[in-house]
């Protein structure tokens, strides 16, 4: 997997959260969560804010199913 690969993924499903990246590219969050600062650096892909109560009310997400991503580039 590589940047446009990433690109072209975000690109099509428009936004998606860190877990679904991780099984789609079988790939470190942590690698992932490094690229898509690159695409938000590049004002392409924003992460969406969680209400206050994800992840902190039920307990029961992950912190990678709240960690959403959204491309909103050309």
């Amino acid at each position: 997997m590589n940047l446009m690969e990433l690109k072209q993924y975000l690109i099509k499903v428009k936004i998606t959260s860190l877990s679904s990246l991780v099984v789609c590219f079988n790939a470190d969050p942590d690698v992932l969560r490094e690229m898509l600062k690159l695409w938000m650096r590049k004002g392409c892909v924003r992460q969406c804010l969680k209400t206050p109560a994800c992840g902190t009310s039920c307990g029961k997400c992950s912190s990678m199913t709240t960690e959403i991503y959204e491309w909103v580039g050309a």
